[in-house]
């Protein structure tokens, strides 16, 4: 007997919209003597150059699920050094 085994279909994982995972943390600047330092939700990101600092949170702000995803990336590996 050849039976088809019933495969469960899979299971879609809920992604938030942007301007949800936009909400989820809370972004503040604090600009410096050189540069400034840029805050989402704990984490504290140094940045030398204002330009850079606003490129990166720009980049945030338009694609802020992907570019959480970079940041915690960069952190764990950090954290193994």
């Amino acid at each position: 007997m050849n039976e088809v085994s019933a495969m469960p279909e899979p299971v879609e994982q809920w992604k938030p919209s942007r301007m949800e995972a936009l909400r989820d943390f809370q972004i503040g600047i604090k600009f410096l003597n050189i540069g400034c330092v840029i805050s989402v939700g704990c984490k504290e990101i140094p940045f030398t150059t204002v330009k850079e600092a606003m490129i990166a949170l720009n980049e945030y702000i338009v694609n802020p699920i992907e570019t959480r995803k970079v940041w915690e990336k960069v952190f764990s590996q950090e954290e193994e050094l």
